[in-house]
């Protein structure tokens, strides 16, 4: 029970951050949105930090791992917010959800062959990201551009799935706030000081509260999902990962993006896939 609670609680945090980004993006540049994201969200982490000290687990190996998460997350969420920019919520939610079958994928073929079954659901996703991305568009956003938008939410969805991976890898050994660090800490470091020393950071007085509630939003969702890791990891995975057709509906009703049917079938063709491929790979 506990899975399914904080698997669904993670789902809708991490939609609320999807449609936060969206709205985001609009407003200012995505350079800007990752680096106040992730500046807020260090600010987040910090008192959690300093209540528990430095971990004895934190060796070499244990740092090299945490600068791949880091690297990797924020890697992915500069080339999602690049990608809602020029694409509908609809389509890009969807492929980005596949980041923690990617990381399983990855968990699960390291050292071996892949096996029959995960190739088939792995085709199957880029069957559904091929769909979606140009079926015919009944109502085309501004500056749309969804066969570009597509393959920055692919990539995306890669970054992700790497920074999950090595995540993984080191949250057996770290308490959950150095575990929520790294994305939050290079996010800092290696956008958000560049850009504000350089005097190209941006901010509106309409973008704030996105960017403070999206790093809000992803603060919690990470929680959620470790808390719910615990009891089952699989089922958990596959009900956060339920996050895209929240977002899509949501979408859908808040800022009026359409899909046509081919698209929607894409995106049904995506869930599914996503869905199947995350629990066979964590059993």
């Amino acid at each position: 029970m506990t899975s399914i609670i904080f698997g669904l609680g993670t789902a809708v945090f991490f939609a609320c951050s999807t449609l936060l980004s969206d709205r985001a993006v609009r407003r200012i540049d995505p350079w800007s949105v990752v680096a106040w994201v992730t500046f807020f969200g260090l600010i987040w982490t910090t008192p959690f930090l300093l209540a528990g000290g430095i971990p004895e687990t934190l060796t070499t190996d244990v740092v090299r791992w945490m600068a791949v998460a880091g690297l990797g997350n924020v890697g992915g969420l500069v080339l999602a917010a690049f990608a809602l920019r020029i694409g509908k919520v609809g389509v890009v939610a969807p492929i980005v959800a596949a980041e923690g079958a990617i990381a399983a994928v990855v968990a699960a073929s390291l050292g071996e062959s892949i096996a029959p079954i995960i190739a088939f659901f792995l085709f199957l996703i880029v069957i559904g990201v091929i769909i979606a991305a140009a079926g015919p568009d009944p109502a085309p956003i501004e500056n749309e551009r969804p066969v570009l938008a597509a393959l920055l939410a692919t990539a995306a969805a890669l970054s992700f799935g790497l920074s999950l991976f090595a995540t993984g890898y080191i949250s057996g050994d770290l308490p959950s706030a150095w575990v929520l660090l790294p994305a939050r800490l290079v996010g800092s470091v290696a956008i958000f000081l560049p850009l504000l020393l350089t005097r190209h950071l941006r901010i509106t007085r309409l973008a704030l509260p996105l960017v403070i509630g999206m790093s809000i939003t992803e603060f919690l969702g990470f929680w959620s999902f470790s808390l719910g890791a615990r009891d089952a990891v699989g089922v958990t995975s596959v009900l956060s990962s339920q996050f895209a057709p929240i977002a899509a509906v949501a979408a859908y009703f808040l800022f009026k993006e359409k899909l046509g049917r081919i698209q929607i079938a894409g995106v049904v063709l995506l869930v599914f896939s996503v869905s199947a491929l995350t629990f066979v790979t964590a059993q």
